[in-house]
């Protein structure tokens, strides 16, 4: 049995690595800045409804994560924290809600490991920092679900009307999947049992009309925004109706060619991503998809009615609609990893309390030895080589912690298994580790929080500054809590500016002005397209590019 002691202790420790990124790590460009930017913005201009990022039409993503973001910046303050709390929170909603969804369909230990394994997943850690719509969508539908499957057994209206008012919510995050989730999971698991009088319940019109009260506010913004004043470009294509859009265009859009975003599109691409978002758990996950996949065809796709279907089905018809879809970034699949970690704590109560399928047992051991133990030391790399300003104490933690890491290895006579133990160790410590010595001192490369950073040590008017010849960074305007104009011609600057640039446009401008003066320069390095030549202290500065503050008067 999983005893609520090791539970605890993990799920703790997980969130205490969670909450040190929320604090330590600033925003990183493109998506958490922009959401954030937005939020920011959603406050200043006292527009709810309509939605707006750096003064123009926003329309790619409902408005639930900004409407959330903006109350918790308004109570909080405008910090990078007080943006993600929301969203942490209902990702901690998600976790509580997969392990109870684990609790009721296989018992309480089942329950625990599912937890487990959803909170220390690669995937789980990241977007906890680096908030996105992912973050609170994976929560909504998890919830969604549990609610949905206690209903189905329990027929308490308290159940159906919290399902489908999360169903809203998971909806007005990210949009129809997170209807289309849990539909997959129930329709499949229903088909599979034959028990089709599932798929036609009047109380499902119920239902649509709670998502539907949900969604007006948002469709009232849409409609007065784009419906009432259509031919407004977006992504330089104009929309004619901002209601089709979110419907339509957004989610099928991305089969029918009608999407603005093409890339990544190959079957496989999802999965390829699986084995760093899902890790530790990804090879213990595999097996278990196969083997679930496997007692279904020798049951002949038919479930009794004690089996549940939902997670296996739910997975599965999710990744092969999002695999056939013009568009495809990694975090897309993350919205069912509360779904894998099920599978996934199945599998290893089977294999390891229950001593199950052990043929898989010692080959997983010394695979995850190996890919555990190149992770502890590609840590300690970090930590120790990297970025010279991290404290010696660090490097000092990692290599305690590798050692831990074999102790517990050699030992093998924990009560608790040996594999559980290191895999979580490993998780938990890595990314400890990235959180407090490797982030924060990666992102003090990224333009948009140092420049804003300099902006307010050096009391500059922000009014004063504008941009030119370089990247439009949303991390500059949430820190500096100011819009940036972005002038496309250098002769439309004047003498009494500042212009925020790249280091290589100075001589352009000393051309023009020449009393211009460098009130600072700085580093504007793109912190999510990591190469080994950053990663050198060496080699780094040559792969580092620069920007710059001018004074164009010269002036203090």
């Amino acid at each position: 049995m999983v005893s609520n002691k090791f539970f605890y202790t993990v799920i703790g420790s997980c969130i205490t690595v969670y909450i040190l990124g929320m604090f330590n790590i600033p925003l990183m460009d493109i998506d958490a800045s922009q959401y954030a930017s937005i939020s920011r913005e959603m406050i200043e201009r006292n527009s709810f409804l309509q939605i707006f990022d750096q003064g123009q039409d926003y329309l790619d993503k409902p408005p639930l994560l900004f409407w959330l973001s903006a109350f918790s910046m308004q109570l909080l303050g405008v910090y990078d924290w007080a943006y993600r709390l929301p969203s942490l929170l209902v990702l901690l909603a998600g976790i509580y809600a997969t392990y109870q969804f684990a609790k009721m369909h296989y018992g309480s230990s089942i329950g625990k490991l599912s937890a487990m394994v959803l909170a220390s997943s690669q995937a789980v850690f990241l977007i906890s920092h680096d908030v996105r719509t992912d973050t609170m969508l994976m929560g909504w539908v998890m919830l969604s679900i549990w609610q949905l499957s206690k209903w189905f057994q329990q027929q308490r209206w308290s159940n159906f009307i919290l399902a489908f008012i999360f169903i809203g919510c998971g909806m007005m995050t990210k949009g129809p999947i997170a209807l289309m989730v849990p539909g997959l999971a129930f329709a499949s698991h229903f088909l599979l049992q034959r028990n089709w009088k599932q798929f036609y319940r009047w109380e499902y019109l119920v239902g649509i009309l709670i998502i539907a009260i949900i969604l007006l506010p948002m469709c009232m913004g849409l409609y007065q925004q784009y419906d009432l004043q259509p031919g407004k470009l977006i992504n330089g294509r104009p929309i004619e109706s901002g209601l089709r859009f979110y419907f339509w265009t957004q989610s099928f859009g991305r089969y029918t060619g009608e999407n603005f975003y093409h890339e990544m599109s190959h079957f496989t691409f999802l999965l390829e991503n699986m084995f760093w978002s899902f890790l530790p758990w990804i090879f213990f996950f595999l097996p278990a998809l196969f083997l679930a996949l496997k007692e279904l065809f020798t049951q002949k796709m038919r479930i009794s009615k004690e089996q549940e279907f939902i997670t296996t089905g739910g997975f599965l018809l999710t990744y092969l609609i999002l695999a056939r879809s013009q568009a495809q970034l990694p975090h897309y699949i993350f919205v069912v990893y509360p779904l894998a970690a099920i599978i996934t704590a199945k599998f290893l109560y089977d294999l390891f309390y229950l001593r199950k399928g052990v043929k898989w047992e010692k080959p997983l051991y010394y695979f995850h030895l190996f890919v555990m133990g190149l992770l502890w030391v590609a840590i300690i790399a970090i930590t120790g080589l990297v970025f010279v300003e991290v404290p010696v104490v660090f490097p000092i933690l990692a290599i305690v912690g590798f050692g831990l890491f074999i102790w517990v290895a050699a030992k093998k006579t924990a009560p608790i298994p040996t594999q559980l133990i290191i895999a979580l160790i490993t998780s938990i410590g890595v990314n400890f580790f990235l959180s407090t010595s490797f982030y924060p001192h990666l992102l003090q490369y990224q333009m948009g929080n140092d420049a804003a950073k300099t902006i307010k040590f050096k009391k500059l008017n922000p009014a004063e500054i504008s941009l030119y010849g370089i990247h439009n960074s949303n991390a500059l305007h949430f820190y500096a809590k100011h819009i940036f104009p972005y002038k496309s011609n250098k002769e439309l600057f004047r003498l009494n500016e500042k212009v925020l640039t790249s280091k290589d446009s100075i001589a352009v401008f000393k051309t023009l002005f020449p009393s211009t003066t460098i009130v600072h320069e700085g580093n504007q390095f793109a912190v999510s397209l990591l190469t080994l030549p950053f990663l050198n202290p060496t080699t780094r500065q040559a792969e580092t590019p620069r920007y710059v503050i001018l004074d164009l008067d010269g002036k203090p």
